[in-house]
């Protein structure tokens, strides 16, 4: 009875733990948008989002221009590092005792440790000064890329082996070849959790500044071009916040809580379109 009684005590208390810790790691989320939603919520409003910005003393303006350049320079960062971080993490995944796997295993991890700044400075190196000559938006979304691509690779391992060994064996005895059952079954039974991975790194790069201090720059006027320099909400919210202007200031906590809920934004849409259908293999 004792023995039962102690049993049932120390699940209650594990139980309580696990609680208390998926608390305290929702807490720092939940704090940091309570916070931008006081600072930023009271610069928001439709001329943000559609007006350039203006100089000091004169009222109003936006970062219409910031918020385009950046989802530029991350749909840039998506089209660059997602395709070569999955396909490298299914390589692994596939190859994975090779001495060529284990070696971008070993540089994928090293390169997610990389500080962003050395990225930028790599990027700059190649694609500006020896590149184009000049800042430019695509050598912005090429240093976000590369840094998508090292945990982007090793989210699509790890998810991939998480895979069961039986689905691989089922399709591979009903005659579908290696590759397909690699892409038809393996890779999208795990595609929630490569989703999940893409979106972590997409929620990196998404709020780096280093890295474009030395490709995209920033640019004050309104700019699309993917061979001029561009405006970035990073960027922006960067020079805002080291001004000695209360207004700026009240701009950077407003382009704060915009970057993050782009970030927000981007994970609900992923989240519903990989929730649905993308659990069992295909035909």
């Amino acid at each position: 009875m004792k023995t039962r009684l102690a049993r049932h005590w120390v699940s209650g208390a594990m139980i309580g733990l696990t609680y208390l810790a998926a608390v305290l790691a929702t807490l720092p989320l939940v704090l940091i948008l309570f916070h931008l939603l006081k600072k930023g919520a009271a610069s928001l409003s439709l001329s943000f989002f559609t007006n350039m910005p203006k100089p000091v003393g004169e009222v109003g303006g936006g970062m219409a221009n910031a918020i385009v350049g950046t989802l530029i320079l991350i749909g840039i960062a998506c089209a660059i590092g997602l395709p070569i971080g999955i396909g490298a993490g299914i390589y692994l995944s596939e190859k994975r005792s090779r001495p060529l796997a284990q070696s971008v295993r070993f540089l994928s991890d090293v390169l997610n440790g990389l500080p962003s700044i050395v990225m930028g400075i790599f990027a700059w190196e190649i694609m500006v000064r020896r590149g184009v000559g000049h800042f430019s938006a695509l050598a912005g979304g090429a240093a976000l890329g590369a840094m998508m691509i090292p945990l982007v690779t090793r989210t699509t391992e790890e998810m991939l082996r998480v895979v069961p060994v039986s689905l691989r064996e089922a399709a591979l005895a009903l005659g579908y070849p290696r590759w397909r059952t690699s892409l038809s079954v393996v890779v999208r039974t795990a595609l929630a959790g490569i989703a999940t991975g893409a979106l972590v790194a997409v929620a990196r790069i998404a709020g780096e500044t280093a890295p474009l201090l030395f490709t995209a720059f920033g640019n004050q006027f309104w700019s699309t071009s993917l061979r001029e320099a561009i405006a970035a909400l990073p960027l922006q919210i960067f020079t805002y916040a080291i001004s000695a202007y209360d207004e700026w200031h009240a701009q950077a906590w407003a382009g704060a809580l915009v970057l993050i809920s782009i970030v927000l934004v981007i994970s609900l849409a992923a989240r519903l379109v990989t929730r649905s259908k993308f659990g069992a293999p295909v035909d």
